[in-house]
């Protein structure tokens, strides 16, 4: 008896989360579909390019424990990418932000293959010295615009049919681009393929003991994430017509780090929740000027010494609790 209650304690988890998973995610999907209708459009299209780019940030550090400082070198780069070809080469925006996110992914590819063997805070220092190399690239570049950036990027009209220029067709259309990064996201750490990332995080030498080429798992794991934040980076310089230095400097990089610790770290919708909370911040306590980091600062204290485990992960942990 005490063996097939063990079992199914153990079995418990596993059943419910993921129903939990589901129908947070239609409470996600419907607040999102409803929200453009009483809240600022704007805003929340910046929200959600943002949280996408939380959520492919936590894909590395949540899931692989590869703590990244260099990561709005993809964001920036795909912004670049996706504002120049639409711009001087006419491409529509789908095909701008595809661009834009193919950019991203080469560049993951060449700074992961080159980063992946370091660990730790060397890790972290290396893909920081890689994103300043990005960072004085696109200050120097002059198809980049230096300074200025990139302005008056047309949005074009996707595939040939939804005027973008219109704001709920914008909003609409980056609301589906989230959803999907946000599945492939979630289809990615709930398959085997995430099932030895977290191994790997969990006890690397036991992983490799039993077969598993790390690195090679890392590398894959870092250019998704880096192809990713691209599809984000592309998207918002499409919705703010913009590309600039803001998108490719190192606070950037901070700032995706403390949407994810702030949402919850290793968590599915932890990021969202970061992401929308901090352009919140951003957004409503914008008259405050330079104090807005220090508010920033003193919620994120607060927050850290409240929640240990960031919002979601919190909520989680008192969810599971017996009533």
């Amino acid at each position: 008896m005490s063996t097939v209650v063990a079992s199914h304690d153990v079995a418990a988890p596993a059943t419910t989360l993921p129903r939990a998973q589901a129908i947070a995610f239609v409470v996600m999907v419907t607040a999102l579909v409803v929200a453009p209708f009483f809240v600022y459009p704007i805003f929340l299209m910046k929200a959600l390019c943002f949280a996408l780019f939380a959520c492919a940030f936590n894909l590395l550090i949540g899931y692989v424990g590869l703590l990244s400082f260099g990561h709005a070198a993809f964001l920036g780069a795909a912004g670049y990418g996706a504002a120049h070809s639409a711009k001087l080469w006419g491409f529509p925006p789908e095909a701008a932000i595809v661009f834009g996110t193919l950019v991203a992914g080469l560049l993951g590819v060449v700074v992961g293959a080159l980063t992946i063997r370091s660990r730790g805070i060397y890790f972290a220092n290396i893909t920081l010295a890689f994103a300043q190399m990005i960072f004085f690239f696109s200050l120097r570049a002059k198809f980049t615009g230096g300074e200025d950036g990139i302005q008056a990027v047309p949005r074009g009209t996707l595939l040939g049919v939804l005027d973008l220029r219109q704001t709920y067709t914008m909003y609409f259309t980056v609301l589906v681009v989230f959803l999907l990064g946000f599945l492939v996201v979630y289809r990615a750490i709930h398959s085997p393929f995430g099932q030895v990332l977290k191994a790997i995080r969990e006890n690397e030498p036991r992983a490799i003991s039993l077969g598993y080429r790390a690195e090679h798992y890392k590398l894959i794991a870092f250019v998704l994430s880096a192809t990713l934040s691209g599809l984000a980076g592309g998207t918002k310089a499409i919705v703010f017509q913009l590309a600039s230095l803001t998108d490719v400097h190192w606070t950037m990089s901070g700032e995706v780090v403390l949407m994810t610790l702030l949402g919850g770290l290793g968590t599915v919708f932890g990021p969202v929740v970061g992401a929308f909370i901090i352009i919140g911040l951003e957004n409503y306590l914008a008259t405050l000027g330079a104090w807005v980091t220090i508010v920033q600062g003193a919620i994120f204290v607060v927050c850290v010494l409240t929640f240990r485990r960031g919002v979601i992960g919190e909520l989680g942990r008192l969810l599971r609790r017996p009533l």
